[in-house]
Formats: C-alpha cells, structure tokens, sequence
C-alpha cells in the first residue's frame, strides 16, 4: 500500500496496514478514543480525523479514516486534493458522544486515522489502480473504511474493493449530479462515470441504487434514461424537501433492505449555502440538517463502507463545507461502529469468536 503522512502529522507508512505495534486497545481493554480535549485545547496537536489516534499508533482499526488527496477526475473545479485535511481540521471540534443516535462510537469500536493513500496525480488509471491496492490492504485488516476524498472518480475503486469482500453491494449516493456518464474527452475514469464502470462491472446489486439530492440542468433528457437503465431511482433535491427527511429514510431503508450497503456522498448534494466549497455547486440542494437526519434515519442499514467527497476548501468560507462534511462522516461512523458493536456483542453471547465480527 502506497501512503504518504498528512500535513497534520496523521499518516503513518507503517501503521495503514495494521502493521503498528500498538494493540489497539487501550490498558483497560476498550478501544483508544479521541485526545481529551479538557486537558489539551482542540487547536493544539495533530489534526487527525475526530483527534483520534493514528493507526500506526493502535496497531489495528474496526474504522480506519483515511484520506485520497486525488482530484485529477474533476472538470471544472480542482481543489478537492486538499478536502481529506480540511475535513481532518475540522473534526477537531467534534465530541465523543453522539445524541443524536445515542452512541459512543469510539467507544463503541476501535477508529483510528490510517493516513492517506498517496495516488499518482498525473495519471488517473494508475491512480485508480493504487487506490483499490490500497483499500483491499485496510479492509483485509478486518476494518471498514471511511474515506475522505478527493473527487468523485475515487469511488470506483473503493467499490471494487469493497466487492471483493461482500460481493456486489447496494449504494445510496448523495450528490446533485448523477455521476452514470459514460466518458469525458473520451477519458472513461472520471469523478463524472464512477457508477457507470461500477455497474458495468457487476459490482453493484442493480436492485438497490439510489441517488439523493440530484438537481440542475442536464446535457439532456437522454441522461435520466440510462441512467434509470442502468437501476438508479432518483430522490431529487425537491423531493427531500417536499417530503422530508423521515419520509426519504423510510423509502431508502425498504429499497436497500439488507443488503450490504456502501454510501458515496459528494458534499456538492447540499446547496450551496451549506457547502460553498466544493467544484461544481448546484443551487437548490439539501440543508446541512436534511443530510444529517436522513443518514441517521439509516441506521439499521448494513453500512459496510462509505465516503465523502468533493470539498473544495480553496472556495470554502469560515469552514462552512469541512465542518458540514466532518459531521457526515461522524454520523457516518457512529452508525459503523454501533454495527461493530452489535455484531461482537452477537459473537461473545453465542460463545463464538468474535474476531473479524466487523467485517
């Protein structure tokens, strides 16, 4: 696995692997959570993501939070290279005790920051080869991953890893765009076809695609044909909002049921108030509250894995899209660890081996 260190000192070349020499819980057996920010101010220290400790420093993650600097897919903003450390900057004022799912989650299961995949900026292929190398190593540990992007073109190879281990998975992606074109310039990886490759190479479960926050003009009607043709249903910006969130999550929970489930959000699915900062802005997208109910309201999904992407902070203001992207991926987690923990839980009642219980 290719890994570079963060600007914040988060990465660790030996740690991605699991390969540190730490245990990964600490001295009274519970996982390693988050600096105690009682004793050492949130702005001091290295910016891992949430405070937490980096995976060199535990030896092994049940979520390993790892950033791909890569944004060589976009076409019209770049920037996004630079999303996975602002989103690390700011998670630092982020708590260890969600309310609003009524979970520890680093408590809960041992997360941990494994760094960044350090991909070739100047040849996307390559790139998208190094990134799935890269994610079957972390997801070979047992963890599941939240990753920090990059554009969007990174989505296809954490699917296909993701894959290898569950067969084809359901997907709930949040965007403004459809992201099903069939090429760019004639270039097929990009951060606008990542679900076309992905259902055209069977790894996805065509009965259980959804996108979420979709809106704006199109090259033309054609798009939403194959697009549906391809077994996407469309929850529309307009329609979260017409609806609500509860209705939306309802809907989402009886289309994917359980099947395992891997959710992609490009943070450009919320309106532009909410996230400025990103490459290609949409007006007329989701409030920052509507992503965060709906993604709470899907807590009984089987998540094996997700992603956020497409933070731009060179057009951000006062943090607005980091900090709205940092909370995603907090609730994202907390509904990744409290799985974690059922599942173990399951495995220590039943008498069985509860290694891999993650998984």
């Amino acid at each position: 696995m290719s890994t570079a260190p963060n600007s914040g000192g988060t990465g660790g070349t030996g740690g991605t692997g699991g390969t540190g020499t730490g245990t990964g819980i600490g001295g009274d057996g519970q996982p390693r959570g988050p600096v105690d920010s009682s004793r050492i101010p949130r702005y001091a220290g290295p910016a891992t993501f949430a405070r937490l400790p980096r995976l060199d420093e535990v030896g092994r993650a049940d979520v390993a939070v790892v950033g791909v600097p890569f944004d060589a897919g976009v076409s019209y903003r770049p920037g996004a290279r630079f999303g996975g450390n602002a989103i690390r900057e700011a998670s630092r004022l982020l708590r260890p005790y969600n309310p609003a799912q009524d979970a520890s989650p680093f408590a809960l299961a041992q997360v941990a920051d494994a760094g960044d995949i350090a991909a070739n900026p100047f040849n996307i292929n390559e790139a998208v080869e190094t990134i799935e190398a890269a994610a079957d190593e972390l997801l070979g540990t047992g963890a599941r991953l939240m990753t920090l992007g990059g554009d969007h073109t990174i989505a296809l190879p954490l699917l296909r890893s993701v894959a290898k281990r569950h067969g084809p998975v359901a997907l709930l992606h949040f965007d403004a765009h459809l992201d099903t074109w069939d090429t760019y310039f004639g270039a097929e990886y990009t951060h606008g076809t990542p679900f076309r490759r992905a259902v055209e190479e069977g790894i996805l479960d065509t009965s259980a695609l959804s996108h979420v926050g979709i809106r704006g003009p199109l090259y033309g009607k054609q798009d939403l044909t194959d697009d549906e043709k391809l077994g996407f249903g469309i929850v529309t910006s307009a329609d979260v909002y017409r609806r609500g969130a509860d209705e939306v999550a309802d809907q989402l929970r009886q289309r994917i049921g359980d099947r395992p489930l891997y959710i992609s959000i490009d943070i450009d699915c919320l309106d532009p108030a909410h996230a400025p900062g990103t490459g290609t802005p949409e007006a007329g997208g989701m409030t920052s509250r509507e992503l965060l109910e709906i993604l709470r309201g899907l807590s009984s999904c089987n998540l094996v894995s997700a992603d956020v992407v497409e933070v731009a902070p060179a057009y951000d203001h006062a943090e607005i899209t980091s900090v709205a992207a940092s909370h995603t991926a907090y609730e994202l987690t907390t509904i990744m660890s409290r799985q974690i923990a059922a599942a173990k839980n399951v495995a220590k009642n039943a008498g069985t081996d509860t290694a891999g219980a993650g998984l």
